[in-house]
This record gives C-alpha cells, sequence and structure tokens, in this order.
C-alpha cells in the first residue's frame, strides 16, 4: 500500500494506525496529476451496481453530499496540499464497514463522469476485512 491513509474515520478521529481507507502508490500519482489539473479533489462510492460501485473522483464540491453519506476518511495526499474527501452512500457503508478499502488504478476507463477518465484509467477499490485490532480500534 502506501501513499496515504485516512486521517478521520467514519464518526469519528480514527486512533493511531488504524484507518478504514488508503491509497496506493498509482492512486497517489493520479490523484497528484488530477489536482494539478483540477484543483482541490474528492471521491464518492454510491454503491450502485457495475460502475456505480467504483470510487468516483470529482473536484471538491461537485459533487453534493448528504445526510444519506458517510465521510469515510479525509486523505492525505503527499504533493496535494489539502486533504481529500472520501464519502460513501450509508447503504454501502454498513455493507462494508468491517472492510479495510484500498483505492487502486487500473487501465481502462469506466462509465462515469470521475476525473481520470479522459487519462484512460479508472479508480477501482481493493478490499480485505479489518483485523479484530483494527475493528476495535475504528468501532469502539
Amino acid at each position: 500500500m502506501g501513499g496515504a491513509e485516512g486521517q478521520e474515520a467514519a464518526g469519528g478521529a480514527a486512533p493511531e494506525g488504524a484507518s478504514r481507507i488508503a491509497l496506493s502508490p498509482a492512486a497517489t500519482e493520479l490523484l497528484r496529476l488530477l489536482h494539478d489539473q483540477h484543483g482541490p479533489l474528492m471521491f464518492h462510492q454510491s454503491g450502485g451496481c457495475c460502475d456505480g460501485s467504483a470510487p468516483m473522483c470529482y473536484q471538491a464540491g461537485e459533487f453534493r453530499t448528504g445526510a444519506s453519506d458517510v465521510l469515510l476518511a479525509r486523505l492525505t495526499v503527499e504533493g496535494v496540499p489539502e486533504p481529500v474527501g472520501f464519502w460513501m452512500s450509508a447503504d454501502q457503508f454498513e455493507r462494508w464497514r468491517h472492510t479495510h478499502l484500498t483505492v487502486d488504478v487500473v487501465p481502462g476507463r469506466g462509465s462515469g463522469f470521475s476525473l481520470e477518465a479522459p487519462e484512460g484509467v479508472r479508480f477501482l477499490i481493493r478490499s480485505r476485512l479489518l483485523t479484530e485490532e483494527e475493528r476495535a480500534g475504528l468501532d469502539g
């Protein structure tokens, strides 16, 4: 992994070393490029089917979040001055709350409005179950 760690977990500040989300080195590099092109960024993952379950990257504030969304983390990205918020629909979060997510990048285009589409790549989520220690630290 590497790149960035979540600084704020859903429901409050994450304990030292515990996070729900991280960025792969490829995602970190792409976020620096997108920030240079578009300015401050954010992610939203809706939990729909197919591409709707992929994280979508927008200019910060371009996607309107509301009461049905959870702020999973404010990601620190080396070379990007402001944190990148990662939002998820509350329904999706309830299904994935027991997992650690890593935002990664793969070749190919998704079918959304995510900022990386013109680059010929797309963001995706890789997941693993949280350990007992991580779960206790994040939910406790």
